[in-house]
């Protein structure tokens, strides 16, 4: 019966330790540099019901929009771009992400000049 269980309990620890997530797995961060706008106001942005903020960046001939994880409208930096203005030579540096057709940043740092 012991020697049972320890065979369990050896199986368990080494499935368990098999499926952790690596640190070299985790999506590095990356740095966006910019115009900063409102996706509501200034996009019109398909989907966005309340104010959101989006770097737009110019990456070859196409102009890439990026929408922000952040506090919207709750967030210094949105008081200069809200109803349609904008901002330039903002530098986001965050985890990039793909949602619903959609490319998201989740900034750890955004900079205004």
């Amino acid at each position: 019966m012991i020697r049972a269980l320890s065979v369990a309990l050896v199986l368990a620890v080494g499935f368990g330790s098999t499926g952790s997530v690596r640190s070299d797995d985790k999506p590095a961060e990356t740095k966006l540099t910019g115009t900063l706008v409102c996706a509501k106001c200034k996009l019109k942005a398909e989907g966005v019901k309340k104010c959101t903020n989006a770097l737009q960046v110019k990456e070859g001939e196409k102009t890439v929009t990026y929408f922000l994880e952040d506090k919207g409208n709750g967030e210094s930096y949105h008081e200069d771009v809200c109803g349609g203005g904008e901002k330039a030579n903002v530098t986001v540096t965050g985890k990039v992400s793909e949602k619903d057709g959609k490319k998201w940043v989740k900034p750890s740092k955004v900079e205004t000049k």
